[in-house]
């Protein structure tokens, strides 16, 4: 694979990446409501969820999804199933009183719950299982290919949602945590995933 492929497919799905999903959203909101340390390590998680993808991919059982439109759509309400449930955890933590407090415990959380958001989002799946074959070749091996393509996707979804959590984390910073700034923050988060789940939902 050339070096010129790889760059025109970074740049056709860096927009892709850039545009607001699901991913995106709960990264969002847990950058949000917990910081930047809290974004990361929800970014962290989703990466991991896409190596997933990524295997599935290579291993060709992207097909296996692709013609079952019943697997399919199992897989697509489980994520705005999932989704939702994160977004009333929000929402029912912002209808109470008391200061901001992460553990140890939510910390290990936002990164399996950045994995099974990854896993759990079939659009995203799909456009990445429809995106990759289009920039191989039959001339070398397929799974290298899907392997390096994976590898560049993976790196920008890295960049991108590290950049986001970051400057989410600053924003946020001013003011401190209060109580009522947290109930706002967390209120605002659950209301970010509810429109991921009606985005995966619509579509």
């Amino acid at each position: 694979m050339n070096t010129e492929t790889m760059l025109v497919f970074a740049a056709t799905v860096l927009p892709l990446i850039c545009t607001p999903g699901p991913d995106m959203l709960f990264v969002a909101s847990q950058a949000l409501s917990g910081g930047a340390a809290a974004g990361l390590r929800s970014t962290a998680g989703v990466c991991i969820g896409y190596m997933v993808h990524s295997t599935l991919v290579a291993l060709g059982v992207a097909a296996l999804v692709a013609a079952s439109p019943a697997l399919f759509q199992g897989l697509r309400w489980l994520g705005v199933a999932y989704l939702v449930y994160l977004a009333v955890q929000l929402i029912r933590s912002a209808m109470k009183t008391g200061h901001l407090s992460l553990s140890a415990t939510l910390a290990k959380d936002q990164f399996q719950r950045g994995f099974l958001t990854a896993c759990l989002n079939p659009k995203g799946m799909m456009i990445y299982f429809a995106i990759l074959p289009q920039f191989m070749t039959h001339g070398g091996s397929i799974g290298r290919q899907a392997v390096v393509l994976s590898a560049i996707f993976i790196a920008l979804c890295g960049i991108v949602y590290t950049i986001l959590s970051i400057v989410i984390a600053a924003a946020g910073k001013t003011g401190g945590f209060s109580n009522r700034r947290r109930r706002w923050i967390e209120g605002t988060a659950g209301g970010l995933l509810i429109v991921a789940a009606g985005r995966l939902a619509a579509n």
